[in-house]
């Protein structure tokens, strides 16, 4: 059984659809990131950057536990776990990482960067709303060209493509055209209607706050999260 610390947001989604596509038992500790929960000791016991998601597989190789913070690290750890969704063939196998690196250090922060503006800021920031947005769809538009001669990210279905995907869905939110990416739009098209993907992102669906007003107090401790006083 593995425990899944989750919330639902796109890095939450990664680890469910992943969870889901293996078939793997597990279950659900919500993290109420509005109400600190990613501060509590037993939290940063097992994630100690204070970030969700996180697991506890209490049926590791090799026995014992294993916990595994970062929604990167934990997709390829299921991965090795149940030989799925990560190719053995070596250059197979780095195409899927590399893109994998693609959404953990461009995509998704970009995506987090401009949700923030479009969603929680408070006041104009227009020249911080149009970079991220400048920079989430030239990202986009990588992916377009990748996703031109082939069905999925790396060719089959991957890991790389639960990773991207849910960065990918808020794009009505963030006010994303479409129609100079078909590429993407086709992927979108066939990654929403995967039964696994969608129960993935259905979990905890009753407790998204996502584009929601936040709360003075929520949102102190989401964004003023560590900072000295």
């Amino acid at each position: 059984m593995i425990d899944l610390y989750y919330a639902p947001t796109p890095n939450g989604w990664k680890i469910s659809i992943m969870l889901e596509e293996c078939e793997l038992p597990y279950t659900v500790v919500p993290v109420n990131l509005g109400k600190g929960d990613q501060f509590k000791p037993d939290f940063l016991a097992i994630s100690p950057n204070n970030r969700m998601p996180a697991i506890v597989d209490h049926d590791p190789v090799g026995g014992g536990t294993q916990s595994i913070f970062e929604s990167g690290a934990i997709l390829l750890y299921l991965a090795e776990k149940t030989g799925k969704f990560l190719p053995e063939d070596a250059a197979t196998r780095w195409d899927v990482t590399q893109w994998l690196m693609w959404q953990i250090g461009g995509f998704g922060p970009m995506g987090g960067q401009l949700s923030h503006f479009v969603n929680y800021a408070k006041g104009d920031y227009e020249y911080a709303h149009n970079r991220y947005a400048n920079e989430y769809d030239r990202l986009l538009s990588v992916l377009d060209g990748r996703l031109a001669d082939r069905e999925f990210i790396a060719g089959d279905y991957s890991i790389a493509d639960m990773a991207v995907w849910p960065w990918f869905l808020p794009y009505k939110r963030f006010e994303q055209p479409l129609e100079h990416l078909p590429n993407v739009k086709r992927w979108h098209d066939t990654m929403k209607v995967r039964p696994a993907a969608r129960r993935g992102v259905d979990v905890g669906k009753q407790e998204r706050t996502f584009g929601q007003e936040m709360t003075d107090e929520a949102r102190e401790i989401m964004f003023g999260q560590g900072k000295k006083k």
